[in-house]
């Protein structure tokens, strides 16, 4: 596969997930998150998810929580939305840049 490709579906999901976070997911555990970046495997396969989440460290705990279990909805969502073969198994991980840039 092209990276070219990589990148263009990783634009695609991070728009996605951020509206399936800003509109579709309604828990009320769930905190201020933004999605930074994404990353796709080369063979498209596995997609990880970088998302900056406001808050005390008890907050992003319950929203990494929130997004862990609504992994499976997230996934299928893109699945509907991006026509591929295979959907992307996604990982969501939390990124301290933000957070990291604010301190400095």
């Amino acid at each position: 596969m092209s990276k070219h490709r990589a990148f263009r579906l990783a634009e695609s999901i991070k728009i996605e997930v951020s509206r399936i976070i800003r509109e579709e997911i309604k828990d009320p555990r769930l905190g201020f998150v933004t999605v930074t970046d994404v990353e796709v495997a080369d063979d498209l396969r596995y997609a990880r998810i970088y998302v900056s989440i406001l808050g005390k460290e008890d907050e992003i705990k319950n929203s990494m929580d929130v997004l862990t279990r609504a992994s499976g909805y997230v996934r299928s969502e893109i699945g509907k939305i991006v026509r591929l073969r295979y959907v992307p198994e996604i990982a969501f991980k939390y990124d301290h840049s933000i957070e990291h840039g604010a301190h400095i």
